[in-house]
C-alpha cells in the first residue's frame, strides 16, 4: 500500500481539532518522537499529535483513513521491539495526555485508568489503599499502562501473579476506522461472545487504541523477603530454578543475573551491595511474599537449604528495606547498564522453565559459532530470559547483516524446539517480525493477518509491525 503525505491543509485540520500546541511539526519534536529504546533506530514522523479524548482520536483516525495516512500510537517510548517507530512516517499519536486514574473501586478490587498513567505511579496509588497491581516491568518508573497493555508486559512479579493480560477486565478502544467500542465487561467472569479484550492485549497497537483500561487488583501482601544466591556454574543456576517449584514453592520473583550483567550494573549504578567473587558465574534473586511472616521465614530457609545442593557461595539475605531496594535497583538497571557498556541487541526468549539449562547452553554455542559474546538475565522463574548479544569484534557488516540475523534465527529455533517462543513480554514490533515463521505456520500467520485486515481494512494503524504492512 502506498501512503499519502500530510499536507498543510491536513495539519490545519488537526490544529483546529486539538489546538495548535498539541500539533507538533518542528524537527526537534519529530526527532524526539521518532525513536524508542530499540537499539539506535530513528524514523521521523511528519507530525506528532497529542489528543486528550477518545472522540479526538476517533476524528484523527477517520481522517487518516480518508487520506490514507499511517498512524503510529505511542506511549512512553520505552519499548524494545520498535513497536512505536513510525517507519512509514505519517502521524505519531501520543497518549501522554491520557494520564488520569479515573477510579479505584476498593469494593470490587478494580480500577479504571487512562493509558498514559505511569505504571509505578498507579502501583503506588493503589498501594496507599492496601491494594496491589502486580505487573512491574523494569521500566515501571516511566512506562505507560497503555504500552503495557499493547505489549502484555510482564516483570519479576509475574512468576507468581501473571502478566498484564491476567489483569485486564475491559477496555474502551478506538478502532482504526474511528468507531469507539468496549471490548468486554467489568467482571471477573465473562463468557459472552469472542474475547475481544484479550485479543487487544498484546496486539501492539495494530488493532486499536485503548483509551480506558479496567484492571483487576489484589490485596497487598503484608511482607516480602529477598535473598541473592551466588552460583559457581551458570548451568546450575538455571537448573535450580525449576527445582524450587518442584519442591512446592512459588516465589513472588525469581530473577537470573549472569556474572557480567551484575558486574556491569554494579559499576553503572555505583553499588557495592554485592561482593563478586572471582569464581561466581551467576546469581538468582529470589523473593517470597505473603501475610504470615513466620511462614515466609520458613519458606526462605527451605529454599536456601535447597540451594545448598548446588555449588554456591554464601547466600545474601536482605536485612532491611534499603538493602532490598538496592538489590532490586541492580536487577532493574541491568538493561540500561549493558546498553551503556557495549553495542548490543536484546532478544526476549522464553521457554518452559525446566528447559532453561538447554536454552542457555544453546545460546552460548550459537555465540561461539558466530563469534559474539552473550549476557543472560531476566525472569528465570517463568522461563523468560533476556539475552544480550554483544557486538565485540564483529564488523558493522556482520552486526547489521545476515551474519547476526542467522545467529538470532538459530537462537529462536532453539526456543521453538524447547517448546518456547521468541518473545515473552517485549513483543514483535519491527525488529522480530522476520522471525515469526519460526514459531508459526503459514496458516497461523494468515489467520492473524486476516484479523488485522478486519480491524484495519486500510492498513493505517501501526503498519509494518508484527507481520509487515
Amino acid at each position: 500500500m502506498n501512503y499519502n503525505k500530510i499536507t498543510p491543509s491536513i495539519v490545519k485540520k488537526f490544529q483546529l481539532l486539538l489546538g495548535e500546541q498539541y500539533v507538533l511539526v518542528d524537527v526537534e519534536s519529530l526527532t524526539n518522537y521518532g525513536h524508542d529504546e530499540t537499539e539506535e533506530l530513528l524514523f521521523l514522523p511528519e507530525v506528532v499529535l497529542k489528543p486528550r479524548t477518545a472522540k479526538e482520536i476517533s476524528e484523527i483516525l477517520k481522517l487518516a483513513n480518508d487520506e490514507l495516512i499511517p498512524v503510529t500510537p505511542r506511549g512512553a517510548g520505552t519499548g524494545l521491539s520498535g513497536g512505536a517507530l513510525p517507519i512509514y512516517s505519517g502521524i505519531i499519536l501520543s497518549l501522554e495526555r491520557f494520564n488520569q486514574i479515573l477510579q479505584i473501586d476498593e469494593r470490587n478490587l478494580q480500577a479504571t485508568v487512562e493509558p498514559g498513567v505511569i505504571n509505578e505511579m498507579f502501583q503506588n496509588a493503589v498501594k496507599e489503599l492496601g491494594l496491589f497491581y502486580p505487573p512491574d516491568p523494569a521500566s515501571k518508573g516511566s512506562c505507560f499502562l497503555g504500552g503495557n497493555v499493547a505489549e502484555s508486559s510482564g516483570g519479576p512479579k509475574c512468576v507468581k501473579y501473571g502478566t498484564t493480560k491476567d489483569y485486564i477486565l475491559n477496555l474502551e478502544v478506538v478502532l482504526p476506522t474511528g468507531e469507539i467500542i468496549e471490548t468486554g465487561a467489568n467482571t471477573l467472569k465473562n463468557s459472552t461472545g469472542y474475547n475481544l479484550t484479550q485479543l487487544m492485549v498484546g496486539s501492539e497497537g495494530t488493532l486499536g487504541i485503548a483509551t480506558k483500561i479496567i484492571v483487576k487488583l489484589l490485596p497487598l501482601p503484608k511482607y516480602d523477603l529477598l535473598m541473592l544466591v551466588p552460583f559457581r556454574s551458570l548451568d546450575e543456576a538455571c537448573a535450580a530454578v525449576s527445582q524450587v517449584f518442584r519442591a512446592g514453592f512459588t516465589p513472588s520473583a525469581m530473577e537470573l543475573m549472569e556474572r557480567d550483567a551484575l558486574d556491569w550494573v554494579s559499576k553503572y549504578v555505583k553499588s557495592n551491595v554485592v561482593k563478586l567473587e572471582d569464581d561466581i558465574q551467576a546469581h538468582l534473586l529470589i523473593e517470597v511474599d505473603g501475610n504470615d511472616l513466620d511462614v515466609l521465614m520458613k519458606e526462605m530457609e527451605a529454599i536456601s537449604e535447597l540451594m545448598t545442593k548446588y555449588n554456591i557461595a554464601d547466600v545474601l539475605f536482605a536485612e532491611s528495606a534499603a538493602q532490598k531496594a538496592e538489590l532490586w535497583r541492580l536487577r532493574r538497571g541491568i538493561n540500561e547498564a549493558v546498553k551503556n557498556n557495549a553495542i548490543s541487541k536484546e532478544q526476549d526468549t522464553v521457554v518452559p522453565r525446566a528447559e532453561l539449562p538447554k536454552l542457555v547452553k544453546g545460546v552460548k554455542e550459537v555465540g561461539g559459532k558466530y563469534k559474539f559474546k552473550t549476557v543472560c538475565y531476566g525472569h528465570a522463574g517463568d522461563g523468560n530470559l533476556h539475552i544480550r548479544l554483544i557486538k565485540g569484534d564483529l564488523s558493522d557488516e556482520q552486526w547489521n547483516g545476515d551474519h547476526i540475523k542467522k545467529a538470532i534465527a538459530e537462537i529462536f529455533t532453539i526456543c521453538k524446539q524447547l517448546g518456547g517462543t521468541i518473545s515473552g513480554e517485549h513483543g514483535i514490533g519491527l525488529v522480530q517480525q522476520e522471525y515469526m515463521n519460526i514459531v508459526f505456520s503459514e496458516k497461523a500467520l494468515e489467520i492473524q493477518r486476516s484479523i488485522k485486515k478486519v480491524f484495519d481494512p486500510n492498513g493505517i494503524l501501526n503498519p509494518g509491525k508484527m507481520f509487515g504492512k
